[in-house]
């Protein structure tokens, strides 16, 4: 039994109580107590997909402290995939993500807020985290409004991780994702980081991210198929002040109120949008037993 049923019924209890008392205390008078009608005590959902075609914010806020679980691929292995995916006979966009992996990992993932990090001080305090990586060591900084997700850097995890410290300020937030997200919708936004350390190490560079929502359909998953899902892919170069160049790209599909339920990241170096081989592939769905 639940504590909200537990409580309730209390409730019920006191009232039914109170009653009797003053049918004892009356004089040749009876008093009949009002039952209230049962309440299965459901609580709304905060975010209802309307199923419309688009994300807005509010379909896309972060909910801090509320996790989800992904399968991730081991670092290292990499795993075939379809980005372009297939046009079905209803004139439908369909990718397909439901091959189980034996090899998978789960990873438990979850928004927290700053306050409290080592590196709280670096960012404004209505800005929130999410693990960037599968393991957790790096963090990924963000803040969440009507018109944008924007990241604003990124930090490790702990202050003194054996591989040295990271913390990555962008000089100026990058949108990640611009509300309503919507098809056709592309940008490019482009930051400084300077006076970084990275592993450690004194680090500057200048990032560049290309995004565009170029599609929406069905995402067929290991546990689970959405429906009206929209791609946005992001093509990532870096420019560092010491180092070669280097681009990657991502493609995420996004649900509204679940958020990203799939994640293909390309090789280092990958020139193709529609590339075939993920170094990461990352999905929500349950833990393997």
């Amino acid at each position: 039994m639940t504590t909200t049923t537990t409580t309730k019924l209390a409730i019920a209890a006191l009232a039914l109580a109170g009653g009797a008392l003053l049918f004892a205390c009356g004089d040749n008078q009876t008093v009949v107590p009002t039952i209230a009608a049962y309440d299965g005590g459901v609580t709304p959902l905060s975010c209802v997909p309307n199923l419309d075609g688009k994300i807005e914010a509010r379909e896309a806020a972060p909910s801090l402290g509320v996790p989800a679980t992904y399968l991730v691929s081991p670092d290292g292995r990499e795993r075939p995939v379809d980005v372009k995916g297939v046009v079905d006979r209803d004139g439908r966009l369909v990718w397909d993500f439901g091959t189980s992996y034996a090899d998978d990992r789960a990873a438990k993932l979850s928004a927290s807020a700053i306050a409290g990090k080592w590196y709280a001080s670096s960012f404004p305090p209505n800005a929130f985290v999410t693990p960037f990586d599968a393991a957790g060591s790096t963090e990924a900084v963000y803040v969440h409004d009507d018109a944008a997700l924007r990241i604003l850097g990124f930090a490790s995890t702990r202050p003194d991780p054996p591989e040295g410290k990271t913390l990555l300020v962008y000089s100026t937030p990058i949108d990640v994702l611009r509300f309503p997200l919507t098809p056709g919708l592309a940008w490019t936004a482009k930051s400084d980081v300077r006076n970084a350390t990275f592993r450690g190490l004194p680090y500057a560079a200048r990032d560049t991210y290309d995004i565009k929502v170029d599609g929406a359909g069905k995402v067929t998953l290991p546990d689970l198929v959405v429906t009206q899902a929209l791609r946005v892919r992001t093509s990532l170069t870096i420019e560092p002040s010491a180092g070669q160049t280097t681009t990657q790209r991502q493609v995420i599909f996004l649900f509204e109120c679940l958020g990203e339920v799939a994640r293909a990241t390309s090789k280092i170096g990958e020139g193709n949008d529609d590339f075939t081989t993920a170094a990461e592939l990352r999905r929500l769905g349950l833990v393997r037993q």
